[in-house]
């Protein structure tokens, strides 16, 4: 007897024909994924969470450089007896001072001086040249730092450039002066050309993180070394460094100091959405000083 059927039904090519929900997926049918939330995000209030983002980082990085000098300074003349330029041990309190403010933090605040969004819709040639006396100003504070050094051991018949620390700091120093006057003939000089503008760019920068990170070495180095040399336990009752007197105290907080001012500018300058946006495409033809338009 053969067996009546009911009408059939119509056949699914797929699953997710006959199962229309099959193929939505617990994150799509519970909330949107935190892409399609940032694309439905304001572009106003993403550009003002990172402007907000990096004047924190900016106001931290001027809180540690103004707490580095002050340290530095603090020193020198409470624990080292102050300044002078007369050969004695006075005269070698200017090297940390002048090492730090110009090697660190003045030219740490320089490089970070383009990223500051105030700047960004004015005309370029002012912060350039802000940019530039910034930075010559940190190499002459710089070179002066190493003449003092260099004479209270000569002064004194101590050997020159022996230690790593000399080493380290006389090469940034070194770089820097380089850097700088690579950094005038290609971005100020009125004759370069746009050729090797492009081809300084990517290496200015890079090489302006590299000094920066040869400068905190320096300095991280130089304070450890001279807090080994003078805080040995003596006759006099000076404590040793192991026991961690106040001035050790003052020097460890002093390098920790200038190893998070120098994170912070680190910081600041891989952020790419902190780069100053550039208005004219990479083909159109730069001018240099004295020519500059506005932005």
């Amino acid at each position: 007897m053969q067996q009546v059927s009911g009408p059939s039904s119509p056949s699914c090519s797929s699953t997710s024909d006959c199962f229309p929900l099959s193929h939505l997926n617990t994150a799509e049918c519970g909330s949107e994924t935190s892409a399609e939330q940032e694309k439905h995000e304001p572009p106003g209030l993403s550009r003002m969470r990172s402007i907000v983002s990096f004047y924190i980082c900016y106001l931290l990085c001027l809180g540690l450089g103004l707490a580095c000098m002050v340290c530095v300074c603090l020193w020198s003349s409470r624990w080292r007896g102050g300044f002078a330029w007369d050969g004695s041990p006075l005269q070698f309190n200017w090297h940390p001072v002048l090492m730090v403010t110009g090697l660190v933090v003045l030219y740490g605040n320089g490089a970070v001086l383009y990223r500051i969004p105030l700047t960004w819709g004015q005309n370029k040639l002012p912060w350039k040249l802000l940019h530039a006396a910034l930075m010559l100003l940190a190499l002459i504070l710089s070179v002066v730092g190493l003449c003092a050094v260099f004479d209270f051991h000569n002064a004194k018949s101590i050997p020159n450039l022996y230690s790593l620390h000399s080493w380290i700091g006389l090469a940034a120093t070194a770089l820097f002066a380089i850097q700088w006057a690579a950094g005038f003939a290609g971005f100020l000089l009125p004759c370069s050309p746009i050729s090797l503008r492009k081809l300084l760019k990517p290496i200015h920068v890079w090489m302006g993180g590299s000094i920066l990170t040869l400068s905190i070495a320096a300095c991280i180095s130089g304070i450890n070394e001279k807090l080994f040399f003078v805080l040995k336990e003596n006759a006099s009752g000076t404590q040793p460094y192991a026991n961690l007197p106040p001035e050790a105290l003052l020097g460890n907080s002093l390098g920790v100091l200038i190893v998070a001012f120098g994170l912070i500018v680190l910081k600041i300058l891989s952020n790419n959405k902190w780069q100053r946006p550039d208005s004219r495409p990479e083909d159109v033809a730069y001018t240099p000083l004295l020519q500059e338009e506005n932005e």
